[in-house]
């Protein structure tokens, strides 16, 4: 970093001396140590998810089976109800301390608590008690998981060459996904192989621990690759501006904000994030939470059938997010939300439909017109939630809009779809829940600019090599995507 300019002055002219080279070495690192929590994160609501009837009759025992599993499912609810309050608190101190210490931290605290809800004693043991350390380490989860997915995209985003941001991002969503399918595989695995090495309570009687104290292991893996991750250069420039424009009157794009300043200052970007967010999550969790119940309730397909499917779907989606993500970088973040929206808005009616014809494939063929609309949303994600703040606030407030929608409009997807097919009787009804959201989403992507390929907010460009950097420069003038009055060339030269 080098010596302060004016900031009375106008914006300079980019110079190569400004713009970041990613180095590919860290790079891969920073990817590899952001995607094992993602994984982690993903992996945890799997097996939570899947486990839930055993869970039921082990933390439970003396209620009714319904009531039991409504108790059980209430620690998806609490956990998505600290959600929001961890993005408010470590996503703010994310911009302050820096995105690895966040990063160390979140990953540290979530694979603690997975591990530790696989050490409860059951119902039996100390009866319904153990209901409370239960929901205790669940909020744990949700608090870690507010900070560590908007800490992940804004860490890579920021790591990332501007021309391959939403690739790279993408990588983060596809890794949620082999998340998901490992945690579901893992509980496939484990009563596969316990119920006929000890019979068919084998799962109740203990094995169900199994798949939580995996995430000891892991935990400890993505600790030792996240100790060893650089920081954000974005970050680091963003300090750097920072401590030499103390004192001094600034364009407040440049100046990081706690909550208070990111509602006031930022709340139009928070608006077309928490739209395209609510038709990202609802998607998300239509395909991964509710469907394959849907499917199995209302059209009596095996759950064993159900479980095959929906985790073939997801490796498959794990696939195709970023490859959405390198097509977004090459034609525009808009025209894959228009895709996922509208194909959203034409897919669901007839994959409702065929999920009630109950054949064999109907399985298949349904979460496959899911999950093609919601790679598309989830491959946009990271990227762009990035590239709606500026560097100096941008861990606040991809924190806060990502993990607002996600527990309002998200999480809660598959409580509010039963409840709309229970009140109406129409079994199109969760469909149209998801529809609302794209609808809305489409004027959200209406209003937001197009943000591939240019530099992110309040920073400068990020290329992989000097040629490239200097190609960049001689053609500043004639390159709509550079702007100098969003990068902070009238505080630092050079850096």
């Amino acid at each position: 970093m080098s010596e302060t300019q004016s900031v009375a002055e106008s914006p300079r002219r980019l110079e190569v001396g400004d713009i970041i080279i990613s180095d590919r070495k860290e790079l891969n690192r920073a990817q590899i140590g952001a995607g094992v929590g993602n994984f982690i994160e993903w992996y945890d609501i799997g097996v939570y998810g899947y486990l839930a009837v055993t869970m039921t009759s082990v933390f439970t025992a003396g209620l009714s089976q319904s009531m039991g599993l409504v108790v059980t499912l209430l620690g998806f609810a609490v956990s998505f109800i600290v959600r929001p309050l961890g993005g408010m608190i470590l996503g703010p101190l994310g911009d302050k301390v820096g995105r690895r210490k966040m990063l160390f931290f979140t990953i540290a605290l979530m694979a603690a608590a997975t591990t530790l809800i696989g050490c409860l004693p059951t119902a039996e043991q100390v009866g319904l008690w153990v209901i409370i350390p239960l929901y205790l380490l669940k909020m744990m989860q949700g608090f870690s998981t507010g900070g560590e997915y908007s800490g992940a995209a804004t860490y890579i985003a920021e790591f990332s060459p501007d021309k391959r941001r939403g690739f790279m991002t993408a990588l983060l969503n596809s890794g949620s996904m082999l998340g998901f399918a490992g945690g579901a595989g893992m509980v496939a695995l484990t009563t596969a192989w316990s119920t006929s090495a000890w019979g068919e309570t084998a799962m109740q009687d203990g094995a169900w621990r199994i798949p939580f104290l995996i995430a000891l292991p892991l935990g400890l893996l993505a600790i030792a690759f996240r100790s060893r991750i650089p920081e954000s250069p974005a970050f680091e420039l963003a300090e750097h501006v920072e401590e030499h424009a103390a004192g001094k009157d600034i364009d407040p794009l440049f100046v990081r904000q706690g909550l208070s300043g990111i509602l006031r200052r930022h709340w139009p970007a928070i608006l077309v994030g928490i739209a395209l967010i609510a038709a990202d999550g609802s998607a998300s969790y239509m395909l991964t939470s509710y469907m394959p119940t849907y499917i199995e309730v209302e059209a009596g397909v095996q759950a064993s059938q159900t479980a095959l499917a929906a985790v073939l779907v997801l490796v498959l989606q794990a696939i195709l997010i970023p490859f959405f993500g390198a097509w977004a970088d090459k034609i525009g973040r808009r025209p894959i939300y228009y895709m996922a929206a509208i194909g959203n808005l034409v897919l669901l009616i007839p994959a409702f439909a065929l999920a009630q014809s109950g054949t064999a494939w109907s399985p298949y063929v349904v979460l496959f017109m899911l999950s093609v609309p919601s790679a598309m949303f989830l491959a946009n994600t990271g990227a762009v939630m990035s590239e709606l703040f500026p560097t100096a606030s941008r861990y606040g407030c991809v924190g806060f809009t990502h993990n607002v929608a996600i527990s309002a409009f998200g999480g809660t997807t598959p409580l509010f779809s039963q409840m709309l097919l229970n009140g109406t009787g129409n079994a199109f009804a969760p469909a149209f829940y998801v529809m609302f959201f794209s609808a809305i989403a489409l004027f959200a992507i209406w209003k937001m600019r197009e943000s591939a390929r240019r530099p992110l907010l309040g920073s400068v460009p990020v290329v992989e090599s000097r040629e490239e950097a200097e190609a960049l420069v001689a053609r500043q003038d004639t390159n709509p995507n550079i702007d100098t009055r969003t990068m902070p060339l009238r505080i630092v030269v050079g850096h």
